[in-house]
């Protein structure tokens, strides 16, 4: 027997996803602030401390407040949001991701109960998870690992929703395996794969390959998601393409640049 509530979902959309949570009445569903998109009038919202699991309960406020203390350190809001169905029939509600890309169901029986994820990947969850941080004991990882010295962990043996940009990959590594990935593009793994970092080989490779200096490797056995669009990335690429003169080089002239050159704008 499970010790998270049993909900449905449905996963709509392709590249704009959001996932439609299907509640049995007084059934609930946790989530992070502002991903809600809608949800049906017997749908009651409450904001909580912690992540509403009995670990983050079992010990009163003060443990509720360590638990969502916790959380700031993985760069979330202090605060979590629970969605139950108080009606008396079944009820809907419906969570967007933050930017493109896909939502990952996992059930986390299926995993030992615990993935280990990016610290902004978890977007919502069974009531009965655990969503905490998961430090890294490794200095170097810690440092240059692309994901700093605390990741975030979901445990229990209920449902789980992960949010990724652009396209997943699932690998599952056998024993040994090793894969190795853009530091930005890991997603999240189970708890069996080791995680580390190698520098990577040449210095034309480190200092002009566009790589960085640092490659993720990670150890089968186990489970691992990748994305194919970091939001850094995505949003690295919007800053640069963003002129100083608040327009586009571009726009309204097929001569770009030298367009502005010739109009006086030649601020790059």
């Amino acid at each position: 027997m499970r010790n998270t509530h049993e909900i449905d979902f449905e996963i709509i959309g392709e590249e704009m996803q959001c996932v439609q949570i299907e509640l049995d009445p007084q059934e609930t569903v946790v989530a992070e602030p502002g991903s809600l998109m809608h949800m049906d009038g017997t749908v009651q919202m409450e904001t909580i401390f912690g992540d509403g699991s009995k670990k983050s309960a079992g010990g009163g406020f003060l443990n509720s407040l360590f638990s969502a203390g916790k959380r700031i350190l993985t760069g979330e809001s202090l605060f979590m949001t629970a969605f139950t169905n108080t009606g008396l029939t079944k009820s809907h509600v419906t969570f967007a991701s933050p930017f493109p890309g896909k939502i990952i169901p996992m059930d986390l029986s299926e995993f030992d109960n615990k993935i280990i994820c990016q610290k902004d990947a978890f977007l919502c969850s069974a009531k009965g998870n655990s969503i905490g941080i998961e430090f890294q004991r490794k200095l170097a990882v810690g440092l240059f690992g692309g994901e700093g010295f605390i990741m975030q962990k979901v445990e229990g043996d209920g449902l789980a929703f992960l949010h990724t940009g652009g396209t997943v990959v699932r690998r599952e590594l056998k024993e040994g395996e090793i894969l190795m990935v853009d530091t930005g593009c890991l997603v999240a793994f189970t708890q069996t794969v080791d995680y580390d970092i190698q520098v990577v080989k040449g210095l034309k490779n480190a200092f002009l390959g566009g790589e960085g200096l640092f490659l993720t490797t990670l150890t089968g056995p186990g489970t691992v998601w990748i994305q194919s669009l970091p939001f850094s990335r995505l949003a690295n690429r919007i800053i640069s393409s963003i002129p100083r003169s608040g327009k586009s080089r571009d726009e309204g002239s097929i001569l770009g640049g030298l367009g502005d050159l010739i109009d006086g704008d030649n601020r790059f």
